[in-house]
């Protein structure tokens, strides 16, 4: 039996960002890796899920979900794409615009093992588990997990959406599969330092796993990500979703949302690689490169070396496929 060969899945969609530009930072890695004179998008095949960034010239109809309804044709798009490329026995490696998508990854693991306790491992500065009654933007790359967990948290309800708002927000959560994708208990945060008051609530409510970035540079990348893995021990299946604002400001201006006190680009690749060696690590993402922030594609370069560290490490893997 060999190992699992990596696909590609390209998702240029920004309808979920606050910020315009994050649908480019796959195209933008593509140039980093010819600066650094990298094989790896000859290597691997990829494939391109079709965006509506089209509708980005309407204009936001739902005030607190902007442009859910074709948030909602992502989501199934990507939960689709991830879903067949699994059962083809591919391992999916994402690479994204906004954040919101990775809800559609998370529904198409689901609905190619729906049998199966999935761990996720969110690397962010934000905790993205707002839903349409708590979110202070109205922005989709705020929800993934909110979504994920099948989370309206109505306690903290600051907003009042109506209507088909709330329609397109109760299909959004039954894509792939019907109802909470993931368990509370099933999620670890790493890195996440940039809360409103609804997430914050929801995590101590919960006593969702957090890793801070003080605990990764006191103890080493490696050792958290093993204790990371530790925390999850109990899953099956572990998707990781890398943000690259989980980088320190410092260094990753090429995003739509930087907050300083973060990662440096080596504790990120170091995490990153030893958290792909699990062999229950089923797909890996990396979102929110914006290289219109970004004069010198700093922020894309940063990010593909992680990607091709993430992939090498992937593919160095025992054999121990997913059964």
């Amino acid at each position: 039996m060999k190992a699992k060969e990596i696909k590609i899945i390209e998702v240029k969609s920004e309808i979920g960002a606050g910020t315009r530009g994050a649908s480019l930072g796959v195209e933008a890695m593509k140039i980093a890796s010819l600066d650094l004179k990298s094989d790896l998008f000859r290597k691997y095949d990829s494939v391109e899920v079709e965006n509506v960034n089209e509708l980005l010239f309407d204009g936001a109809e739902h005030a607190y979900a902007k442009f859910i309804d074709g948030v909602l044709i992502m989501e199934e798009r990507v939960c689709l794409e991830v879903y067949e490329q699994l059962f083809d026995d591919y391992f999916p490696l994402i690479m994204a615009g906004d954040h919101s998508t990775a809800y559609g990854t998370i529904a198409g693991i689901k609905k190619a093992y729906p049998k199966k306790k999935l761990g996720v491992v969110w690397i962010d500065a934000h905790a993205d588990i707002h839903s349409p009654f708590t979110t202070p933007s109205g922005n989709m790359h705020g929800m993934p997990l909110a979504m994920a967990l099948d989370y309206d948290n109505l306690e903290c309800k600051v907003n009042d959406p109506r209507g088909e708002t709330l329609d397109y927000w109760e299909q959004i959560k039954n894509v792939g599969v019907q109802g909470a994708k993931l368990n509370a208990e099933d999620l670890v945060y790493i890195a996440v330092r940039d809360l409103e008051k609804p997430e914050n609530y929801l995590i101590n409510k919960n006593n969702i796993n957090f890793v801070e970035v003080e605990e990764i540079k006191k103890n080493g990348a490696d050792k958290m990500a093993q204790r990371v893995l530790q925390m999850l021990d109990h899953c099956d299946l572990i998707y990781v979703s890398f943000d690259v604002d989980s980088i320190d400001s410092r260094f990753s201006t090429g995003t739509g949302t930087p907050v300083p006190n973060g990662l440096t680009v080596e504790e990120a690749k170091l995490l990153n690689v030893e958290l792909c060696k699990d062999p229950r690590v089923c797909a890996w993402e990396i979102v929110e490169v914006n290289p219109t922030l970004d004069t010198e594609n700093r922020m894309a370069e940063s990010a593909f070396e992680i990607l091709e560290a993430a992939a090498k490490s992937i593919e160095s893997r025992p054999v121990e496929a997913v059964q």
